[in-house]
């Protein structure tokens, strides 16, 4: 059970393995803003200052990585993408690859890998082994004139003899331990022993003449990225579309790697639907998108057509002046007419539903591009390219207005596979090739500041005492109506502040100062609970087991019979009484005056307290979890009254 005297301890200690910063029990938010309550989503610290770099401006930032670059396969050893060649220095000190996307690694540690400009020499196979373990296998040797041999296929093998009997080195259940794909394998000009395989997973080696293997892929940025598929809702996390048409997914509490995942989505809405329609229409289709009836087709060719009858007929058919391919179509949801449109190393746009398209190109490098999202409301564009992303504001409703792009700096210099944009345009997420997801304050909030949810980043609704966000300004004071509201934390990205424990009404109307300058944000529906589960930015709640104080995720789930902890915000007024802007006391905290009630997969659980947190806008419910059957991730989420909290993931063992 929880322990009040501990509390301290405990949301400290989750506080810290998130990076964030606390603010002791009893100190006045108000009077100390510089070191107030913990700071959640201050993570992306882009500027909004820019740069030259050549002739195009580069707005520097800072990213957050989610995930890395490894891939859970069930293999010897975590993998990444496809590696085609593996070799050794003169004197076997250093191993050098190359991966399928053409990029040169060095590592001498064998732990750490460096960009090399090396040239793979020609590949030359040992000729003169007595047989061959399988028909067409390749075989390879340290030295010309040693009995030694190494061959692979679909397996690796050794030979002591020189290939008059082969002992099988991978297989296990006729399958392959390293992956499949076998591409290249160097042996050590060192050590005979030692041999590196360059496979479909990434690059595997042994010391000891196979009979045991160790994947040499964490920290080589070689996750072969083609789509960022999903974003992290609820308790699920982002997804991604690799080139070999497999998806993965770094689950919410992942540290390890991203674990494969259902790709009949993908297949059916993107990469199947690209290949019927290119059987059907008798052209190759390269891109495509579907908003309400209208369909929007491009090809290889740098035809565009548009379909205003769910794909029956085409009535609008054009071809793009520069060429290329059409890479990614961007259609406004709530009018599909006004589209955006990536062909090569262009960018179109149409409000006619293709009728017009113009050329928005502008400043850009030319380099071709792979993906687009927009946010109509505010104009902001923004692109996937091969010399990473880029940002314009444009009046969407406007053709022949220009363009000018800023390029965003932080992010490592990598091809750009693709760009989303959360569904309240807050939060921009990039996709890079070799390196993976990475996500940032969207640039464009910068002029157009939003309120947020602290919890999660998502406008929601709040609550009196509820901790939010104001994404993209930092804020000196604040109103909320006639009431002072706390300002707790600010950033060049976001501040936080508290609405009053005293606000009425339907709706909250915040004015506040930033610099120079006075705001009135849109308004913020104002409810007597508004219940959100705090997550970090790849969808991990803030969860804690009760007795050790230990942050639950996929390595360390909850048991069966234990107590669960859940970090929150917007329960609304606590019983007595509690001042706005100061911490909720360690011991005896004030108790939530609604009904807080808790829901695993759906099934009621016990909640055996909710009560402040000793954190400003910060709750803490601890529920029992029950003794069930099915163990492994579970849906957890809070009800206050008629309101739902965001869902998220907990992992539960026996």
């Amino acid at each position: 059970m929880y322990k009040i005297a501990t509390g301290r301890v405990l949301i400290a200690t989750l506080l810290a393995a998130l990076g964030l910063q606390a603010q002791p029990a009893g100190t006045q938010g108000g009077d100390a803003r510089a070191s107030s309550t913990a700071v959640i989503n201050v993570d992306a610290k882009a500027s909004a200052t820019a740069v030259f770099k050549g002739d195009t401006a580069v707005i520097k930032g800072d990213w957050r990585r989610i995930g890395n670059s490894l891939i859970d396969r069930s293999l010897a050893a975590l993998a990444t993408g496809p590696v085609d060649r593996v070799w050794y220095s003169a004197d076997g000190s250093q191993l050098l690859i190359r991966t399928a996307s053409g990029s040169v690694f060095a590592t001498s540690d064998f732990e750490t890998w460096q960009a090399a400009s090396a040239i793979p020499p020609a590949p030359v196979a040992r000729p003169g082994a007595a047989t061959l373990p399988e028909p067409g296998a390749v075989t390879r040797s340290a030295r010309s004139n040693s009995s030694r041999l190494y061959s692979f296929a679909k397996f690796v093998y050794s030979s002591e003899n020189n290939g008059v009997s082969w002992d099988n080195l991978t297989a296990f259940r006729n399958t392959s331990i390293i992956g499949g794909g076998l591409h290249d394998l160097a042996v050590s000009p060192a050590n005979e022993e030692e041999a590196a395989v360059a496979s479909a997973s990434g690059v595997y080696r042994t010391v000891d003449g196979g009979k045991s293997w160790s994947g040499l892929n964490q920290g080589l940025p070689n996750l072969p990225v083609a789509r960022l598929l999903s974003l992290p809702s609820g308790d699920r996390g982002a997804r991604l579309g690799l080139r070999d048409a497999s998806v993965v997914e770094w689950e919410p509490g992942q540290k390890q790697a991203w674990l494969p995942s259902d790709n009949t989505e993908y297949v059916m809405k993107d990469l199947g639907l690209r290949q019927a329609l290119t059987a059907t229409q008798g052209v190759r289709v390269t891109a495509v998108a579907l908003s309400s009836e209208m369909v929007y087709l491009g090809t290889a060719d740098a035809q565009m057509w548009v379909s205003t009858d769910s794909g029956q007929t085409y009535s609008t058919k054009s071809r793009a002046p520069q060429g290329g391919p059409v890479e990614r179509f961007w259609t406004d949801p709530a009018d599909p007419r006004i589209a955006i449109a990536v062909v090569g190393a262009h960018v179109l746009r149409t409000m006619s539903g293709g009728a017009v398209w113009d050329d928005m190109t502008g400043n850009l490098p030319d380099s071709a591009i792979h993906g687009v999202t927009a946010d109509r409301a505010s104009g902001a564009v923004y692109i996937a390219t091969d010399q990473g992303v880029f940002y314009a504001s444009a009046d969407l409703d406007i053709l022949g207005q220009p363009a000018s792009w800023l390029r965003l700096g932080g992010l490592p210099e990598a091809p750009a596979a693709d760009v989303k944009l959360d569904e309240g345009a807050h939060q921009l997420w990039a996709a890079l090739d070799g390196f993976g997801v990475y996500s940032t304050l969207a640039p464009h909030r910068f002029r157009d500041p939003r309120v947020v949810s602290a919890a999660d980043f998502v406008a929601r609704a709040a609550a009196p005492g509820s901790l939010v966000s104001v994404a993209g300004a930092r804020v000196s004071s604040g109103q909320a109506g006639n009431l002072p509201v706390a300002v707790l934390a600010s950033t060049e990205t976001e501040s936080q502040i508290q609405i009053p424990f005293e606000a009425r009404g339907s709706s909250i109307s915040l004015a506040v100062s930033s610099g120079d300058r006075n705001m009135t944000l849109p308004s913020v529906p104002l409810e007597a609970a508004a219940p959100a589960i705090f997550v970090a930015r790849d969808g991990s709640p803030m969860l804690l087991d009760a007795e050790s104080g230990v942050m639950l995720d996929a390595m360390t789930p909850a048991h069966s019979r234990g107590h669960i902890q859940i970090l929150t915000t917007g329960l609304g007024r606590v019983t007595p009484d509690w001042p706005t802007g100061i911490a909720g006391p360690v011991d005896n905290p004030p108790k939530v005056a609604a009904t807080v009630r808790a829901y695993l997969d759906r099934q009621p659980v016990e909640v055996t307290k909710a009560v402040l947190a000793p954190y400003i806008g910060y709750y803490l419910i601890e529920i029992e979890v029950p003794k069930i059957v099915n163990y492994g991730p579970a849906e957890l989420y809070l009800e206050v009254g008629t309101q739902s909290s965001n869902r998220v993931r907990v992992y539960i063992e026996p």
